[in-house]
């Protein structure tokens, strides 16, 4: 599928970090985008940069997200392309052993539910409504193509490490749709992907101190130094624009294979 200024494109998570990176990479090659983000500031400041739309929107509230695909539609008509970048990490193991005291407690469920409910549900969420939008378009080929729906999970969803049960099940699930909605949507001219970053400099990362973020990249096989953003960019521009790539979870990580801890 061409990006071009025909094309309408989604993006959550779109304020910073791995969808911003996204939201401009694609703006640059012309298309129309429409950033969902909770972070108001952030995300009026990039729309306003690439020429884009600001949407308010928590990915695990159906109402808001309609509400945001409606004003996205409203702006720049429907999407055919829409790319999952909204998530949160969550850290703890399932149950824990106080050392000192020797009390145990386990993962609070309302924070494995939040992460589900983010990370999971949301990504769904958006899915389901980009795709009901979808199919109401022409195709754009003699192929049938309709529109690219790209999800971001994580090198988590397969090497899942100590305390990220709850993170780790999100993007496993994330990882888990990818097949069956391709599947399901395979005579609609949708085509599927999921994205699996490794260890990428976003503002989480650059929230750590310097010394934990040089042992983080020196871990990396090869290149030796954490992911950038337009990496990733790149990659979703390719998964886009590729129409043989259907139904594929991609690991993006420069070698890694994360240990226990």
């Amino acid at each position: 599928m061409q990006i071009d200024s025909n094309l309408a494109a989604v993006v959550t998570g779109g304020a910073s970090g791995l969808g911003e990176a996204t939201a401009r990479a694609l703006a640059a090659k012309g298309a129309k985008v429409a950033l969902f983000d909770l972070n108001e500031e952030l995300g009026e400041k990039v729309a306003a940069e690439i020429g884009g739309v600001f949407c308010k929107v928590d990915v695990s509230d159906g109402a808001s997200v309609e509400a945001g695909f409606a004003k996205a539609r409203a702006a720049h008509g429907q999407e055919r392309v829409l790319v999952n970048c909204a998530g949160v990490g969550t850290i703890g193991k399932l149950t824990r052993r106080d050392r000192e005291t020797g009390e145990i407690s386990h993962l609070p469920f309302e924070l494995f539910e939040k992460t589900i409910k983010i990370n999971l549900i949301g990504t769904f969420q958006c899915m389901a409504k980009a795709a009901t939008g979808i199919m109401t378009l022409d195709p754009v080929n003699e192929h049938g193509e309709r529109g690219v729906m790209i999800n971001t999970a994580s090198v988590a969803a397969e090497d899942g490490q100590i305390g990220q049960v709850a993170y780790a099940a999100s993007k496993a699930g994330v990882k888990g749709m990818t097949l069956p909605v391709a599947r399901d949507l395979m005579n609609e001219g949708i085509r599927v992907n999921t994205i699996l970053p490794g260890i990428f400099h976003t503002p989480m990362m650059a929230g750590l101190p310097e010394k934990a973020q040089v042992a983080l990249a020196a871990s990396v096989p090869f290149p030796k130094r954490l992911g950038r953003p337009e990496e990733y960019a790149a990659l979703v521009c390719f998964m886009v624009e590729s129409e043989y790539m259907n139904a594929e979870t991609v690991r993006l990580d420069g070698a890694i294979r994360m240990p226990p801890k």
